[in-house]
Protein backbone atom coordinates (compact mmCIF):
# COMPACT_ATOMS: atom_id res chain seq x y z
CA UNK A 1 0.00 0.00 0.00
CA UNK A 2 2.80 2.36 0.04
CA UNK A 3 4.66 1.61 -2.92
CA UNK A 4 5.12 5.15 -4.61
CA UNK A 5 6.55 6.50 -7.61
CA UNK A 6 9.32 8.32 -5.99
CA UNK A 7 12.17 6.20 -4.63
CA UNK A 8 12.97 8.14 -1.66
CA UNK A 9 9.40 8.97 -1.10
CA UNK A 10 8.87 5.33 -1.21
CA UNK A 11 11.79 4.77 1.08
CA UNK A 12 10.85 7.83 3.57
CA UNK A 13 7.22 6.22 4.06
CA UNK A 14 8.37 2.80 4.85
CA UNK A 15 10.69 3.62 6.92
CA UNK A 16 9.14 2.80 10.53
CA UNK A 17 7.80 -0.53 8.97
CA UNK A 18 10.76 -1.41 7.32
CA UNK A 19 12.53 -0.87 10.50
CA UNK A 20 10.55 -3.64 12.15
CA UNK A 21 9.89 -0.36 14.83
CA UNK A 22 8.76 -2.39 18.22
CA UNK A 23 4.80 -1.12 18.89
CA UNK A 24 3.97 -1.31 15.22
CA UNK A 25 1.72 -4.63 15.33
CA UNK A 26 -0.28 -3.64 18.20
CA UNK A 27 -3.30 -1.67 16.68
CA UNK A 28 -3.55 -4.07 13.68
CA UNK A 29 -3.49 -7.11 16.22
CA UNK A 30 -6.06 -5.60 18.34
CA UNK A 31 -8.03 -5.24 15.05
CA UNK A 32 -7.54 -8.41 13.54
CA UNK A 33 -8.68 -10.13 17.24
CA UNK A 34 -11.48 -8.21 16.66
CA UNK A 35 -12.80 -8.93 13.92
CA UNK A 36 -12.77 -12.70 14.81
CA UNK A 37 -14.06 -11.60 18.29
CA UNK A 38 -17.09 -10.22 16.47
CA UNK A 39 -17.33 -11.99 13.06
CA UNK A 40 -20.72 -14.22 12.89
CA UNK A 41 -21.21 -17.65 11.34
CA UNK A 42 -22.69 -16.93 7.38
CA UNK A 43 -26.31 -18.49 7.70
CA UNK A 44 -26.62 -21.89 6.93
CA UNK A 45 -29.22 -21.93 4.53
CA UNK A 46 -25.98 -20.63 1.92
CA UNK A 47 -24.40 -22.68 0.07
CA UNK A 48 -20.72 -23.99 1.84
CA UNK A 49 -19.14 -22.36 -1.38
CA UNK A 50 -20.93 -19.06 -0.83
CA UNK A 51 -20.18 -18.99 2.66
CA UNK A 52 -16.61 -19.10 2.54
CA UNK A 53 -16.71 -16.72 0.01
CA UNK A 54 -18.43 -14.33 1.72
CA UNK A 55 -16.08 -15.07 4.61
CA UNK A 56 -12.94 -14.39 3.04
CA UNK A 57 -14.09 -11.12 1.27
CA UNK A 58 -15.08 -9.66 4.84
CA UNK A 59 -12.08 -10.99 6.31
CA UNK A 60 -9.47 -8.84 3.64
CA UNK A 61 -11.89 -5.72 4.61
CA UNK A 62 -11.56 -5.97 7.70
CA UNK A 63 -7.23 -6.37 7.27
CA UNK A 64 -7.92 -3.23 5.13
CA UNK A 65 -8.96 -1.60 8.14
CA UNK A 66 -5.94 -2.75 10.09
CA UNK A 67 -3.72 -1.48 7.46
CA UNK A 68 -5.62 1.71 7.22
CA UNK A 69 -5.01 2.00 10.74
CA UNK A 70 -1.68 1.32 10.82
CA UNK A 71 -1.05 3.96 8.01
CA UNK A 72 -2.59 7.03 9.78
CA UNK A 73 -0.55 6.09 13.33
CA UNK A 74 2.42 5.81 11.41
CA UNK A 75 1.57 9.16 9.53
CA UNK A 76 0.74 11.23 12.62
CA UNK A 77 3.76 10.44 14.47
CA UNK A 78 5.86 11.44 11.17
CA UNK A 79 3.97 14.50 11.60
CA UNK A 80 4.46 14.89 15.20
CA UNK A 81 8.35 14.22 15.32
CA UNK A 82 8.71 17.06 13.05
CA UNK A 83 7.08 19.35 15.52
CA UNK A 84 8.29 18.06 18.56
CA UNK A 85 12.26 18.25 16.77
CA UNK A 86 12.98 14.67 17.86
CA UNK A 87 15.95 12.77 16.76
CA UNK A 88 14.71 9.13 17.93
CA UNK A 89 11.32 7.21 17.64
CA UNK A 90 11.66 3.49 19.79
CA UNK A 91 15.45 3.62 19.60
CA UNK A 92 15.80 4.59 15.89
CA UNK A 93 16.74 7.92 14.24
CA UNK A 94 13.37 9.48 13.54
CA UNK A 95 12.53 9.94 10.02
CA UNK A 96 13.03 13.82 10.32
CA UNK A 97 16.32 13.63 11.94
CA UNK A 98 17.57 11.11 8.77
CA UNK A 99 15.77 12.30 5.94
CA UNK A 100 15.02 16.30 7.00
CA UNK A 101 11.49 18.09 7.87
CA UNK A 102 10.44 18.23 4.66
CA UNK A 103 10.87 14.97 3.49
CA UNK A 104 9.38 13.42 6.59
CA UNK A 105 6.02 15.89 6.16
CA UNK A 106 5.78 14.58 2.97
CA UNK A 107 6.18 11.10 3.34
CA UNK A 108 3.24 11.67 6.20
CA UNK A 109 1.13 13.47 3.85
CA UNK A 110 1.90 10.21 1.60
CA UNK A 111 0.80 7.89 3.79
CA UNK A 112 -2.59 9.53 4.61
CA UNK A 113 -3.37 9.81 0.98
CA UNK A 114 -2.87 5.55 0.39
CA UNK A 115 -5.47 5.78 3.48
CA UNK A 116 -7.71 7.48 1.97
CA UNK A 117 -7.61 5.40 -1.34
CA UNK A 118 -7.44 1.81 0.56
CA UNK A 119 -10.49 3.52 2.68
CA UNK A 120 -12.74 4.37 -0.38
CA UNK A 121 -12.01 1.19 -1.69
CA UNK A 122 -14.26 0.07 0.80
CA UNK A 123 -17.10 1.32 -0.68
CA UNK A 124 -18.59 2.11 3.19
CA UNK A 125 -19.50 5.66 4.01
CA UNK A 126 -19.97 5.42 7.41
CA UNK A 127 -16.73 3.71 7.98
CA UNK A 128 -15.16 5.93 5.73
CA UNK A 129 -16.30 8.71 8.01
CA UNK A 130 -15.32 7.19 11.18
CA UNK A 131 -11.85 7.35 9.94
CA UNK A 132 -11.81 11.24 8.48
CA UNK A 133 -13.03 12.09 12.21
CA UNK A 134 -9.82 10.14 13.26
CA UNK A 135 -7.87 12.30 10.90
CA UNK A 136 -9.59 15.28 12.14
CA UNK A 137 -9.53 14.42 15.90
CA UNK A 138 -5.33 13.82 15.67
CA UNK A 139 -5.18 17.21 14.27
CA UNK A 140 -7.41 18.62 16.95
CA UNK A 141 -5.30 16.89 19.93
CA UNK A 142 -1.96 17.62 18.76
CA UNK A 143 -3.24 21.10 18.04
CA UNK A 144 -4.72 21.42 21.75
CA UNK A 145 -1.46 21.11 23.36
CA UNK A 146 0.42 23.56 21.54
CA UNK A 147 -2.36 26.23 22.60
CA UNK A 148 -3.54 25.71 25.90
CA UNK A 149 -4.07 28.17 28.84
CA UNK A 150 -2.07 27.66 31.80
CA UNK A 151 -5.86 26.64 33.54
CA UNK A 152 -6.23 24.03 30.32
CA UNK A 153 -3.00 22.27 31.40
CA UNK A 154 -3.79 21.73 34.81
CA UNK A 155 -6.72 20.25 33.93
CA UNK A 156 -7.32 16.47 34.05
CA UNK A 157 -10.61 16.74 32.08
CA UNK A 158 -8.75 18.72 29.08
CA UNK A 159 -6.03 16.25 29.78
CA UNK A 160 -8.03 13.16 29.35
CA UNK A 161 -9.54 14.51 26.14
CA UNK A 162 -7.00 15.57 24.72
CA UNK A 163 -5.32 12.07 24.90
CA UNK A 164 -8.39 10.69 23.45
CA UNK A 165 -8.19 12.85 20.48
CA UNK A 166 -4.72 12.32 19.87
CA UNK A 167 -4.38 8.33 21.12
CA UNK A 168 -7.73 6.75 22.11
CA UNK A 169 -9.64 7.85 18.79
CA UNK A 170 -7.73 5.79 16.74
CA UNK A 171 -8.48 2.24 17.86
CA UNK A 172 -11.80 2.82 19.21
CA UNK A 173 -13.24 4.25 15.66
CA UNK A 174 -11.13 1.45 13.79
CA UNK A 175 -12.71 -1.27 15.99
CA UNK A 176 -16.03 0.18 15.74
CA UNK A 177 -15.38 -0.06 11.58
CA UNK A 178 -14.40 -3.62 11.94
CA UNK A 179 -17.96 -4.36 14.27
CA UNK A 180 -19.94 -2.37 10.86
CA UNK A 181 -18.01 -3.84 8.30
CA UNK A 182 -19.21 -7.33 10.04
CA UNK A 183 -22.99 -6.48 9.30
CA UNK A 184 -22.79 -6.02 13.25
CA UNK A 185 -25.52 -4.02 15.21
CA UNK A 186 -25.55 -0.70 16.37
CA UNK A 187 -25.21 -1.99 20.01
CA UNK A 188 -22.72 -4.35 19.47
CA UNK A 189 -20.36 -1.79 17.23
CA UNK A 190 -20.52 0.67 20.28
CA UNK A 191 -18.95 -2.11 22.15
CA UNK A 192 -16.29 -2.31 19.99
CA UNK A 193 -15.83 1.54 20.34
CA UNK A 194 -15.85 1.07 24.23
CA UNK A 195 -13.17 -1.62 23.78
CA UNK A 196 -10.76 0.46 21.69
CA UNK A 197 -11.36 3.97 23.40
CA UNK A 198 -10.43 2.17 27.27
CA UNK A 199 -7.68 0.05 25.82
CA UNK A 200 -6.10 3.42 24.27
CA UNK A 201 -6.45 5.75 27.27
CA UNK A 202 -5.14 2.67 29.74
CA UNK A 203 -2.42 2.25 26.96
CA UNK A 204 -1.42 6.28 26.92
CA UNK A 205 -1.76 6.20 30.83
CA UNK A 206 1.09 4.09 31.23
CA UNK A 207 2.88 5.45 28.40
CA UNK A 208 3.17 8.46 30.89
CA UNK A 209 3.66 6.49 33.85
CA UNK A 210 6.78 5.10 31.87
CA UNK A 211 8.18 8.19 30.77
CA UNK A 212 9.06 8.85 34.18
CA UNK A 213 10.11 5.50 34.86
CA UNK A 214 11.56 3.38 31.89
CA UNK A 215 14.61 3.84 30.09
CA UNK A 216 15.10 6.06 27.26
CA UNK A 217 16.26 2.50 25.46
CA UNK A 218 12.75 0.82 26.39
CA UNK A 219 10.51 3.92 25.17
CA UNK A 220 9.34 5.54 21.90
CA UNK A 221 10.76 9.07 23.41
CA UNK A 222 13.81 9.52 25.75
CA UNK A 223 12.60 9.37 29.64
CA UNK A 224 11.38 12.22 30.87
CA UNK A 225 10.82 13.66 27.64
CA UNK A 226 7.17 15.16 27.85
CA UNK A 227 8.10 17.18 31.58
CA UNK A 228 11.30 18.30 29.73
CA UNK A 229 9.11 19.48 26.45
CA UNK A 230 6.55 21.54 29.20
CA UNK A 231 4.10 18.63 28.52
CA UNK A 232 1.66 18.09 31.97
CA UNK A 233 0.66 14.29 31.65
CA UNK A 234 -1.15 12.34 34.51
CA UNK A 235 0.79 11.86 37.00
CA UNK A 236 2.13 15.32 37.40
CA UNK A 237 -1.89 16.41 37.64
CA UNK A 238 -2.11 14.22 40.09
CA UNK A 239 0.88 15.62 42.38
CA UNK A 240 -0.01 18.28 41.79
CA UNK A 241 -3.71 17.88 43.77
CA UNK A 242 -1.41 16.96 46.61
CA UNK A 243 0.91 19.60 46.29
CA UNK A 244 -0.56 22.85 44.80
CA UNK A 245 2.77 24.80 44.91
CA UNK A 246 3.63 22.30 42.09
CA UNK A 247 1.69 24.49 39.67
CA UNK A 248 4.01 26.99 40.29
CA UNK A 249 6.88 24.98 39.28
CA UNK A 250 5.64 23.51 36.25
CA UNK A 251 4.55 26.64 34.81
CA UNK A 252 8.25 27.96 34.20
CA UNK A 253 9.56 24.15 33.39
CA UNK A 254 10.43 25.73 29.72
CA UNK A 255 11.79 28.81 31.02
CA UNK A 256 13.91 27.51 33.63
CA UNK A 257 15.42 23.56 33.30
CA UNK A 258 16.24 23.37 36.95
CA UNK A 259 11.71 23.11 37.84
CA UNK A 260 12.22 19.63 35.73
CA UNK A 261 14.15 18.04 39.19
CA UNK A 262 11.92 20.38 41.46
CA UNK A 263 8.77 18.71 40.21
CA UNK A 264 10.44 15.26 40.20
CA UNK A 265 10.90 15.64 43.87
CA UNK A 266 6.88 16.38 44.53
CA UNK A 267 6.43 13.57 41.95
CA UNK A 268 8.29 11.36 44.24
CA UNK A 269 6.71 12.35 47.44
CA UNK A 270 3.25 12.46 46.09
CA UNK A 271 0.91 9.16 44.49
CA UNK A 272 0.56 10.44 41.18
CA UNK A 273 2.19 7.67 39.51
CA UNK A 274 0.46 4.98 41.87
CA UNK A 275 -3.17 6.85 40.98
CA UNK A 276 -2.14 7.07 36.98
CA UNK A 277 -2.01 3.00 36.95
CA UNK A 278 -5.19 2.99 39.47
CA UNK A 279 -7.32 5.06 36.37
CA UNK A 280 -5.01 3.08 33.79
CA UNK A 281 -6.40 -0.35 35.63
CA UNK A 282 -9.91 1.28 35.80
CA UNK A 283 -10.24 1.92 31.93
CA UNK A 284 -8.26 -1.29 31.47
CA UNK A 285 -11.78 -2.94 33.63
CA UNK A 286 -13.79 -1.09 31.16
CA UNK A 287 -12.48 -2.30 28.23
CA UNK A 288 -12.63 -5.98 29.18
CA UNK A 289 -16.08 -5.49 30.65
CA UNK A 290 -16.53 -4.70 26.74
CA UNK A 291 -15.70 -7.40 25.58
CA UNK A 292 -17.82 -9.32 28.22
CA UNK A 293 -21.05 -8.00 27.57
CA UNK A 294 -21.08 -8.91 23.94
CA UNK A 295 -23.55 -11.90 22.59
CA UNK A 296 -22.58 -15.09 23.80
CA UNK A 297 -21.23 -17.47 21.13
CA UNK A 298 -20.32 -21.27 20.85
CA UNK A 299 -18.04 -20.25 18.20
CA UNK A 300 -14.59 -21.65 19.72
CA UNK A 301 -12.18 -19.08 17.11
CA UNK A 302 -14.37 -16.39 18.64
CA UNK A 303 -14.42 -16.90 22.31
CA UNK A 304 -10.13 -17.64 21.64
CA UNK A 305 -10.14 -13.99 19.98
CA UNK A 306 -12.60 -12.46 22.77
CA UNK A 307 -9.85 -13.99 25.48
CA UNK A 308 -7.09 -12.50 23.99
CA UNK A 309 -8.50 -9.02 24.10
CA UNK A 310 -9.15 -9.24 27.52
CA UNK A 311 -5.49 -10.56 28.01
CA UNK A 312 -4.38 -7.55 26.61
CA UNK A 313 -6.19 -5.32 28.55
CA UNK A 314 -3.61 -7.09 31.12
CA UNK A 315 -0.95 -6.57 29.00
CA UNK A 316 -0.67 -3.03 28.58
CA UNK A 317 -1.12 -1.57 32.19
CA UNK A 318 1.47 -4.58 33.36
CA UNK A 319 3.99 -3.33 30.80
CA UNK A 320 7.49 -2.04 31.39
CA UNK A 321 7.60 -0.33 27.67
Amino acid sequence: MVVAEVPKLASAAEYFFKRGVEGKQFRPTILLLMATALNVRVPEALAAESADSISSELRVRQRGIAEITEMIHVASLLHDDVLDDADTRRGVGSLNFVMGNKISVLAGDFLLSRACVALAALKNTEVVSLLATVVEHLVTGETMQMTSTTDQRHSMDYYMQKTYYKTASLISNSCKAVALLAGQSAEVAMLAFEYGKNLGLAFQLIDDVLDFTGTSGSLGKGSLSDIRHGIITAPILFAMEEFPQLRKVVGQLEKDPTNVDIALEYLGKSNGIQRTRELAMEHANLAAAAIGSLPETDDEDVKRSRRALIDLTHRVITRNK
